[in-house]
């Protein structure tokens, strides 16, 4: 057993990415993508991310772009939510929101039936004007990524970036698989059955840390 002797917690997560960097060996991730990647094997340490993750052409400016201009952050987990410090918010004013416990998600679950997840995706778009210039984070539900499909397909959703990252057996996977094939957003995603609130906090911070460093 070899115990490394770090307690500062920079220092830890500055050993943990260069362990990332030798034990990955050649990929094809450079650059701002890898950085992401790099990020998610961290918060996971699962190397299996290396092969998993896929992102549309634009993800990263885009989700950049947003995030330097203040974007909302809107997810399905308060996990996700957490996962996101105050500390890098605050540098461009962004925010966090989910919405599973709203009393408005409530009414339209009583009324309407479904999933919390479901009736959140809905709220969110009337709330956050279609979600447009929105990061949407799902780490969770299927049924979140699925209904935001759905808003994207009757022009009710038009996000700024889609953090496509539900774990899980039921729909899991094939809601990735919808997004990556249908959105007309950007999108980041793991595909197959992993993914998790975690991972898609994590994502954020990778994008607000490339964000911060391209505005010094």
């Amino acid at each position: 057993m070899n115990i490394l002797p770090i307690a500062d917690p920079a220092a830890i997560e500055t050993a943990s990415m260069a362990i990332i960097d030798q034990e990955a060996g050649v990929h094809p991730w450079t650059g701002p993508a890898w950085a992401v990647v790099r990020r998610l094997i961290h918060t996971s340490a699962d190397f299996d991310m290396l092969d998993l993750v896929r992102m549309h052409p634009q993800a990263i400016e885009a989700g950049v772009t947003l995030l330097r201009q203040g974007a909302p952050i809107i997810t399905d987990t308060q996990m996700c939510r957490a996962g996101v410090p105050v500390r890098r918010l605050g540098r461009f004013g962004n925010t966090v929101h989910c919405l599973m416990d709203d009393p408005e998600v409530a009414d339209v679950v009583r009324q309407t039936g479904g999933t919390r997840a479901r009736a959140a995706v809905a709220v969110a778009c009337r709330r956050f004007n279609g979600l447009a210039g929105a990061v949407m984070a799902v780490g969770n539900a299927p049924t979140a990524l699925l209904a935001l499909q759905e808003a994207m397909d009757r022009g009710e959703a038009a996000p700024g970036l889609v953090v496509a990252m539900p774990v899980g057996f039921v729909n899991a996977a094939e809601s990735k698989d919808l997004v990556m094939t249908r959105s007309t957003a950007p999108w980041i995603a793991i595909a197959g059955r992993k993914g998790g609130s975690a991972l898609a906090a994590a994502t954020v911070n990778a994008l607000l840390e490339l964000a911060f460093a391209e505005s010094h």
